[in-house]
């Protein structure tokens, strides 16, 4: 079991999300409101804390300008505590209260070379994030748990 770290949107692609602390899930959709809502497989993505600070030492490391914090991935929720290089698809997660997503698709395909990747030599989306659609919607918050649901 984990908790959302940060919930992050954005009215446009392309760009960083902003952090907010809360959010609407809504059925077969997305985050209300967030620009990469609506698509089939990919509704919500998600991409877990500790992974973010692995690349924020590797970019101290390597003296880089880059400004590395959630949402700069595009990813709607930054996990804490859950293992989502674990999950396989089809698992199913219990967001808050009321919301449950669907394991849609692991990993991102990179059309272009991100900020990151060009300051720092690597990006963690394509090969720690993960999409889901969403089964049940309802209101996230920060600080909600997460947790894998029996199969």
């Amino acid at each position: 079991m984990g908790k959302i770290f940060s919930i992050n949107c954005s009215s446009a692609k392309g760009v960083p999300k902003e952090q907010a602390q809360k959010a609407l899930l809504v059925k077969n959709h997305g985050i209300k409101d967030d620009a990469h809502a609506g698509t089939p497989i990919r509704q919500v993505s998600l991409l877990d804390m500790e992974s973010v600070r692995l690349q924020i030492a590797d970019a101290k490391a390597k003296n880089a300008s880059v400004v590395i914090r959630p949402g700069i991935y595009a990813e709607n929720i930054t996990t804490e505590g859950i293992a989502l290089a674990a999950l396989k698809l089809g698992d199913k997660l219990r967001v808050g209260k009321t919301a449950v997503l669907q394991i849609s698709k692991i990993g991102k395909e990179c059309h272009k070379r991100c900020a990151i990747y060009h300051q720092v030599g690597d990006c963690i989306m394509p090969r720690k994030g993960i999409f889901a659609e969403v089964l049940e919607g309802g209101e996230i918050a920060v600080g909600d748990r997460i947790e894998k649901l029996a199969d």
